[in-house]
């Protein structure tokens, strides 16, 4: 039913998405190193969860709101870039640690995690664009069943950027080891990774396009 060149899109675009920082992968790590694999696994459930809840509601076409109230984007987007700016700044600010230094911190409960996890991925509208903009242009309307084909596609995207997600939070304990016996190569990643959510933060706050239209 779903083209296989279409698949293939999905998957190229998606892991290049996931590769590139951003609040998920900081939140992820941060849980993971601060709590331990189990506590990241849980997180990244809620941003899974965060996925899906995006991908139903743009394939229901729920997600049109954003169209229809062009404010509640703008509220929403400018709430994650102020996230973003924060992430950025406590890892830029004078005493910042990075994310992969082990730090005491109290241990939150399973549902906060989950909780956080889920926040965090629903923070960014651009995710909800994505699907709405992206699948699209994979789906045949020729091959039927559209509905069908847009929640397949934006699995295709989910597995994707679970499995990376879940490779890192597994990693994220021997990359801290790794780096916490070079300090200097700890200063480097906390000032790239402050660098490029700062960058980011900043990008989606003065990107005044709107919701893309689809053809």
């Amino acid at each position: 039913m779903v083209d296989p060149s279409g698949v293939l899109g999905v998957f190229v675009i998606a892991l290049g998405m996931v590769l590139t920082p951003g609040p998920n992968m900081l939140y992820l790590v941060s849980r993971s190193i601060t709590q331990g694999r189990r506590a990241g696994v849980i997180s990244l459930g809620g941003v899974a969860v965060g996925f899906l809840v995006y991908l139903t509601c743009a394939n229901l076409g729920l997600s049109v709101v954003f169209y229809a109230v062009p404010e509640l984007y703008v509220a929403v987007k400018l709430a994650g870039a102020g996230y973003l700016g924060w992430l950025a700044w406590c890892a830029l600010r004078p005493g910042g640690v990075s994310v992969f230094a082990p730090k005491d911190v109290p241990h939150d409960s399973p549902r906060r995690l989950f909780t956080m996890g889920l926040v965090t991925n629903l923070l960014n509208p651009k995710i909800a664009i994505m699907y709405l903009s992206l699948i699209p242009q994979f789906i045949d309307p020729q091959a039927g069943h559209v509905l069908v084909q847009g929640l397949l596609l934006g699995s295709v995207q989910i597995a994707v950027a679970v499995t990376v997600n879940l490779s890192i939070v597994l990693a994220a304990g021997t990359i801290a080891v790794f780096l916490a016996r070079r300090p200097g190569w700890l200063r480097i990643q906390r000032y790239v990774m402050g660098t490029v959510l700062g960058g980011l933060a900043v990008s989606l706050a003065v990107d005044t396009s709107g919701p893309a239209k689809t053809s």
